[in-house]
């Protein structure tokens, strides 16, 4: 895959040495396990997913492509990373869910595919990468008029330093060790702006809790630490026809 400016190769590096990681028993990749089931509840509560194109920037292993095919998305997965994407092809074979997992970085990926998803996923992503806002208008880029954007972070702050670094990493190892640079978190004032700025509303931001120590994890409260945005690239008549979806969710889990 050609080398690309929103990538950087050490982190590309280090997460390619975590291969095994992606869906072993290790603690490694612990937390990403156990925050899937809220981020993707979080999606289906603020977007219609059954039939819809999703497309899971910076997919990993395919944690959350997985989860989110499970409820009826059509899930394209894109990573730079060869180890990650290897990972999640091997264990999709063995998930009974049809997945499309490609090698590829988002910039590229938004030249080739704009205005193409009803969804795009970037999480756990903007703090990996040098030039996040460059990331973030790539990933407006890719959606459709009037489809949804969303993006999961950490906030950086002392606080996020503290748990998000030394407790994860250090005291229950639930990420691998070196993961996190605390200082390329994004405060979400800053990827709100960076929202704006590539053409989306900002509709929603909400904090994500999670306690390592009991593998709990909720949405829930203000972007302390570790937070969710969900975006919306205006137009193309579809706001309303997405509005009514999940309205009708909602009436049904009610």
């Amino acid at each position: 895959m050609p080398r690309s400016n929103d990538v950087d190769q050490a982190e590309l590096d280090r997460f390619d040495a975590l291969t095994d990681s992606w869906w072993g028993t290790g603690r490694g990749m612990r937390a990403l396990h156990d925050i899937t089931p809220a981020r993707a509840g979080y999606v289906a509560s603020r977007t219609w997913l059954p039939g819809r194109q999703v497309l899971d920037v910076g997919c990993g292993g395919g944690i959350l492509s997985e989860a989110l095919a499970r409820r009826g998305a059509r899930v394209i997965g894109i990573d730079p990373g060869e180890g990650a994407i290897g990972a999640a092809k091997r264990h999709s074979r063995g998930s009974g869910l049809e997945l499309d997992y490609r090698l590829a970085s988002a910039e590229p990926f938004s030249r080739e595919y704009p205005n193409q998803f009803d969804t795009v996923l970037c999480m756990e992503l903007l703090e990996h990468v040098p030039r996040p806002g460059d990331l973030v208008r790539a990933c407006a880029a890719m959606a459709r008029p009037g489809g949804d954007v969303f993006f999961a972070t950490i906030s950086r702050n002392s606080l996020a330093a503290f748990l998000a670094v030394y407790v994860a990493e250090y005291c229950f190892r639930v990420v691998a060790r070196g993961t996190h640079d605390w200082r390329a978190f994004v405060r979400p004032r800053e990827l709100a702006a960076w929202a704006e700025q590539s053409g989306l509303r900002v509709l929603d931001v909400s904090g994500l809790i999670y306690i390592p120590g009991l593998r709990l994890c909720r949405v829930s409260g203000p972007a302390v630490v570790n937070y969710l945005m969900h975006c919306r690239r205006p137009g193309g008549g579809e706001e309303e026809t997405s509005r009514k979806a999940v309205e009708a969710l909602e009436e049904e889990r009610e």
